[in-house]
């Protein structure tokens, strides 16, 4: 298995100084850290670029309330690519705006590269069990692929990228079989610091998110994981943690890596991101720092054409 590592964090003294110090203690309190990093990127953020970009709120891909996305279309888009965001919550809380700059930063980002950008609700646990999550994930991507031209996309080129639980639902998606065959719509997918295996480990500060999820029967998880669903598809795959992540995910995140290797006979791209965190990996997108952006943007052109895998 070949890895990666990325040099640490940039930006602000500040700033690599506030990740500095939570990195060790990272999963001792994971609420107050990660809101700790949303304030120290939110004034970065609020000063990053987003002229040239058309955002659009809110647009149905099916009929429940969460069930909607936002766009954002470089204003000039003809035929460009397409990047949808998935986010993470632990299967019970979250929305595609964290904040008033996370996750829109995300899209942003990728607008200023030239992509049309999206930004992906799903439903929540426990109103929507496993596998509910992909179900929604491949609703709005069929969606996509049905309007995104509307927008100047093309659905030919679609990139679909995950983090934490939104990073299960996308493996989900794109492995899962039971899911039907042909479901994967994206060209390629990239698991930021994603819950590849379910778990009830004391470990796991989470673990109520997980049931919520994937129900109350523990013995059944390791089949419903995507870690179960490795050689499930050969949809190209970018791997990413953090190098302080919520426990576990890292060691899943590695483990899912080998799992793929295996089935395939060759390893799939693996990143892991020195002196950044479970959210810092996504916050940091629109700042100073571009370091894991242009990684998934080689990721996504050094993919062969369609037909050549």
């Amino acid at each position: 298995m070949t890895a990666s590592t990325m040099r640490g964090p940039e930006g602000p003294s500040e700033l690599r100084a506030l990740l500095a110090e939570l990195g060790p203690r990272w999963g001792s309190d994971l609420p107050g850290h990660s809101q700790r990093v949303k304030d120290a990127y939110a004034p970065l953020l609020a000063a990053a670029p987003k002229s040239g970009t058309e955002v659009v709120r809110d647009i149905a891909y099916g009929e429940h309330a969460r069930q909607v996305l936002d766009i954002f279309r470089p204003v000039h888009a003809r035929q460009a690519p397409v990047v949808a965001f998935v986010h993470g919550g632990a299967f019970v809380r979250g929305d595609k705006r964290a904040s008033a700059e996370i996750y829109d930063n995300v899209l942003h980002w990728f607008a200023r590269q030239g992509f049309v950008g999206v930004n992906i609700e799903y439903r929540l646990a426990p109103e929507a069990r496993h596998p509910e999550g992909a179900r929604d994930v491949a609703q709005a991507m069929a969606w996509l692929g049905d309007h995104v031209a509307e927008f100047g996309g093309d659905p030919a080129r679609m990139l679909l990228i995950g983090h934490s639980a939104g990073g299960t639902h996308v493996a989900t998606y794109a492995f899962d079989p039971a899911l039907g065959p042909g479901v994967c719509k994206a060209r390629a997918i990239v698991l930021v610091s994603a819950r590849l295996r379910a778990d009830q480990s004391p470990e796991n500060p989470n673990a109520r998110g997980v049931a919520a999820y994937f129900g109350d029967d523990a013995t059944a998880y390791e089949r419903l994981s995507p870690m179960a669903h490795a050689a499930g598809s050969e949809v190209p795959v970018f791997i990413v943690t953090a190098e302080f992540e919520n426990p576990l995910l890292d060691v899943y995140g590695f483990d899912f890596a080998q799992r793929l290797a295996a089935a395939r006979g060759n390893a799939p791209r693996f990143l892991q991101m020195r002196g950044h965190n479970h959210m810092s990996i996504v916050a940091h997108f629109n700042s100073a720092e571009e370091s894991l952006g242009r990684e998934i943007l080689d990721f996504f052109a050094a993919l062969p054409e369609q037909g050549e895998r």
